[in-house]
């Protein structure tokens, strides 16, 4: 429900540049001593937890005062295995009355992950995804598809409360169905949609099996993707199969979910929300801090969480801060697109090797469609490393010599991305397994194959 003055925000928002125009633009002194009042807050928050209760650090921190943001570094860390081993109840700084939400992980492998919320965060979190959306274009006249899956994942409700706080009307059609995703899109005009890059490229084809084009039979002038890792080149084929704009969202659910950081219209970075979070680069295996501009992990720190406070969370995400000012006026940084997670690099014959570099060589090729795997296995007493390829399907011919010439080359290319030769094998397009939810680019069956 939006409240009234959210109500008179959204009213008038097609004459303003900015959601929050002095939190959004605040000098770097200012934005910097309202993260140290609000660090000093979250301390002692999360000082009434379980876990935190039995940090030392916190206590002496908390006694001794907090004179500036660096002294975070003084801190543990906090990890996903940290979560899990004081399931479910040892992170929660509130009393149990107090909490109306609770979202976690899967914990297919073990506890999930849950995160707890009271009516303050989830407002917070409400207005950070406005305040996303808005800086991404979307206006209080459009209308807003959200094709995420609702329940324990953030991305349904915590898009759902951003595009309502925004005052969009909201189609909350959740994951797939794309006949009926498209029937929503022209039925209603749907002008901004939002859904994971994977699961875009087989929307399209849907469309086209349809004999449709969304450029030109829908309203569609915006595309908000995240949720998955995925590359520039990903991003463009995107807009150009949609004839839009594609921004990228980044989130996880133990920083809230999505609404952590967003592109703003200029598309070179993501605005990291710092009157919300300290943001931090550590080298992965160090644990250093690293310079801005260097890539490492990401380390996230919670400021206007109430319920849960997160101290120190190392997210596993690889991206950098993205050194200089954005010409959109906004003071918060930026960080770069997340180029993988470093506990998803696998090591074959010696080699460090991220989906990612795959992805980024593939998505360059005309000849190759949206959809590629990774196999890990031992073959002939050695590990090899197979990639599977969807062709278009104009390419998909009966031209053997034209198809061993691009398996040659994709091979090639990739040799020269990842330092080893892998066997490349080109498929049909629409054989490899699809899903709703992120998608599976590596299977490792090295293990099972000795």
């Amino acid at each position: 429900m939006i409240m009234e003055s959210d109500a008179t925000r959204a009213m008038d928002s097609e004459n303003r540049t900015y959601w929050e125009s002095e939190l959004e633009t605040l000098p770097r002194a200012e934005l910097e001593k309202l993260q140290l009042r609000r660090l000093n807050e979250s301390l002692h928050l999360a000082a009434r937890s379980p876990h935190y209760a039995k940090c030392a650090q916190i206590g002496r921190m908390l006694r001794e005062g907090i004179k500036s943001i660096e002294q975070i570094r003084e801190l543990p860390f906090t990890t996903k295995d940290d979560l899990r081993q004081d399931f479910p109840w040892g992170f929660l700084a509130a009393d149990k009355r107090e909490v109306i939400r609770l979202h976690s992980s899967s914990g297919t492998t073990g506890n999930p992950t849950v995160v707890f919320h009271n009516q303050h965060d989830l407002a917070s979190w409400a207005n950070l995804m406005a305040r996303s959306l808005y800086a991404a274009g979307v206006r209080q006249t459009d209308v807003f598809q959200n094709m995420s899956g609702y329940g324990l994942f953030t991305g349904g409700l915590g898009f759902q409360y951003g595009i309502e706080r925004l005052g969009c009307l909201s189609i909350p059609a959740g994951a797939g169905n794309s006949l009926r995703q498209i029937k929503l899109m022209r039925d209603f005009g749907t002008t901004v949609a939002h859904a994971i890059p994977s699961y875009l490229g087989r929307l399209h084809e849907v469309f086209l099996a349809e004999g449709l084009d969304p450029r030109r039979d829908t309203q569609l002038h915006t595309l908000v993707i995240g949720a998955e890792p995925h590359t520039e080149e990903q991003r463009r084929r995107i807009e150009a199969m949609f004839g839009v704009k594609a921004y990228n969202s980044f989130g996880l659910s133990e920083m809230n979910g999505p609404g952590v950081a967003f592109e703003c219209t200029e598309q070179n970075g993501l605005h990291i929300w710092e009157d919300a979070y300290i943001v931090e680069i550590i080298d992965p295996q160090t644990l250093e801090p690293l310079p801005d501009g260097e890539r490492g992990e990401l380390v996230m720190t919670t400021l206007d969480r109430q319920a849960m406070p997160v101290i120190r969370y190392r997210t596993r995400d690889l991206t950098r801060i993205l050194p200089g000012a954005c010409p959109c006026g906004r003071t918060h940084r930026r960080i770069d697109r997340i180029t993988g997670r470093s506990d998803d690099m696998f090591i074959i014959k010696g080699c460090n090797v991220f989906p990612m570099q795959v992805e980024g060589i593939l998505m360059k090729l005309p000849e190759v469609g949206d959809n590629y795997r990774i196999i890990l296995d031992h073959l002939d007493d050695q590990d090899e490393m197979i990639v599977e390829v969807e062709l278009k399907r104009e390419w998909f011919s009966g031209d053997v010599e034209r198809l061993t010439r691009l398996q040659r080359r994709i091979a090639h290319l990739l040799r020269d991305e990842v330092l080893l030769r892998p066997l490349v094998r080109l498929v049909e397009p629409g054989s490899l397994p699809r899903t709703e939810s992120k998608a599976v680019r590596v299977i490792d069956r090295r293990k099972t194959s000795k």
